[in-house]
């Protein structure tokens, strides 16, 4: 993993709702856009563009389930940023 990858992973895990959705994502393991807004408590739409950018920076994927998405942690995440999300 190159810096620039890095400071991408560690940027997107610098926000506190982004870092409760990966944390959330630790406990249960797929689930779709409204059950994650409903946990942090924020609509919908800006929900969504926090999991863009987690997607965006390779720390979570999705599966489409009919008009569902759910999302879920990469299981190929380095063990010193899944240690970082599960011990915080």
């Amino acid at each position: 993993m190159n810096q620039k990858e890095l400071v991408k992973i560690f940027r997107a895990m610098g926000n506190d709702r982004r870092f409760a959705i990966l944390k959330y994502l630790t406990i249960n393991k797929d689930l779709t856009v409204t059950k994650i807004s409903e946990f942090i408590k924020l609509s919908f739409k800006s929900t969504s563009r926090h999991l863009s950018i987690l997607l965006g920076a390779g720390l979570i994927e999705y599966k489409q389930v009919n008009l569902n998405r759910f999302y879920f942690l990469r299981s190929d995440l380095p063990k010193s940023i899944d240690g970082l999300i599960r011990t915080n």
